[in-house]
């Protein structure tokens, strides 16, 4: 691919077209021009290459009672292919059947020790992508990615080193996934998975520079910038559930002390309600318990909300960025836990920054880190269809370079 297509605002503008078309906002060049606010040229040009390279078919419409030039329509090409979506949690292995659409056409969802073991980890993702697969096409199905919630070095693949996971330290999950299956599957962190789900199908279509907050059993943030996932040089840009919040706090599982993790994450929220519940309380009684007001629910649900939102704070000051869009499983408590993140952020972060910043909740109902996958998967998928794939198009993840 040439250095200008490379470019990543010519990316995020191919990405605003393609966006577009797909959600029936446009239809032609000039609507694009509207919509978009990009000239005709430029427009013109992006057309172009989403038509060379397979994402857009461009139709003339016979109009033989209108003079001049035929109108022409842009519609989304065909496709079939499906692709193979992993999201490793610290306790759970999802796996799902995905389309172009973003819709998950087969999925599982099982309770696994991610942490414990990775080879057990890994051993029953491929039983379940096996299971999958054998209810659908094979030859549908073109690419795969996996997404895990530590950090990894998007240049090796391998889990980088820690002591979030320490059993995972320089696994390579995507090598281990395609030798197993066959498959050609890429690797990225959750967090930063959900910031592209969000942008390519969700809450943030359309916004280059986000913030996506994934809060469950752990803490992370995955940053788009530019139209383009941050990994740092590590893989390491966002891990914000290690900031140290109370300094007389929780050993934390990373070794500092009162990380944000030991005091806002899902664990914790759980383990506030225990005295009242008992311990095996869930988060969908919690949640029930929020939507009959009760004010331990309320109050546990808010203070997670509150500490998150004062750590994000900071980042949004550093960072500026046009909106927060908040994932995982705390955030499927709602408005509460919006409120509560809301509340801190408006409050700490500059007023002129949180005035133009849009803060909301992520749209693809608890599958962000999935369907994130998902869009990896069809990025890889284009490299390995047949033919030469490397002028396609590619989306903004799996390399910094």
């Amino acid at each position: 691919m040439s250095d200008d297509a490379a470019h990543p605002i010519r990316e995020f503008n191919r990405g605003r077209v393609l966006g577009a078309v797909r959600d029936g906002a446009a239809s032609n060049r000039a609507e694009l021009c509207d919509i978009t606010g990009l000239s005709r040229g430029t427009v013109a040009a992006l057309v172009l290459d989403l038509v060379d390279a397979g994402e857009l078919v461009e139709i003339v419409e016979e109009a033989a009672d209108r003079p001049g030039r035929p109108p022409r329509r842009l519609h989304l090409a065909p496709r079939s292919d499906l692709v193979v979506a992993v999201d490793l949690g610290h306790s759970h292995c999802r796996v799902g059947l995905v389309d172009a659409s973003g819709d998950v056409l087969a999925e599982r969802n099982d309770v696994v020790d991610v942490d414990a073991s990775p080879d057990q980890a890994l051993d029953h993702a491929c039983r379940a992508i096996e299971e999958l697969v054998a209810q659908s096409d094979p030859a549908r199905i073109t690419a795969g990615a996996v997404g895990v919630p530590a950090p990894v070095d998007v240049r090796t693949g391998a889990i980088g080193p820690g002591n979030v996971l320490p059993r995972w330290i320089d696994r390579r999950p995507a090598e281990e996934l395609q030798a197993a299956t066959g498959i050609p599957f890429a690797v990225d962190n959750d967090a930063n998975l959900g910031a592209l789900a969000e942008t390519t199908y969700g809450v943030a279509r359309g916004i280059a520079d986000l913030i996506y907050v994934k809060a469950s059993t752990g803490i992370g943030a995955g940053l788009m910038l530019g139209g383009r996932i941050h990994h740092g040089v590590r893989g390491r840009a966002g891990e914000i559930g290690h900031v140290p919040v109370d300094p007389s706090g929780a050993i934390c599982r990373c070794g500092n002390r009162g990380c944000l993790e030991t005091v806002a994450s899902l664990s914790q929220v759980l383990r506030s309600m225990q005295s009242r519940h008992g311990e095996h309380v869930t988060l969908s009684q919690v949640i029930e318990l929020v939507q009959h007001h009760d004010p331990g629910a309320v109050r546990a649900i808010g203070d997670a909300g509150r500490a998150i939102g004062r750590v994000l704070a900071d980042v949004v000051n550093s960072l500026n960025p046009e909106m927060l869009a908040l994932g995982g499983e705390l955030a499927t408590a709602g408005e509460p836990f919006l409120s509560a993140v809301r509340e801190s952020v408006e409050r700490y972060a500059q007023p002129g920054i949180a005035r133009d910043l849009s803060v909301e909740l992520g749209a693809l109902a608890g599958r962000s880190e999935l369907i994130g996958a998902a869009a990896l998967a069809f990025s890889v998928s284009e490299v390995h269809r047949p033919g030469d794939r490397s002028q396609r198009l590619r989306r903004s993840v799996g390399s910094d370079e």
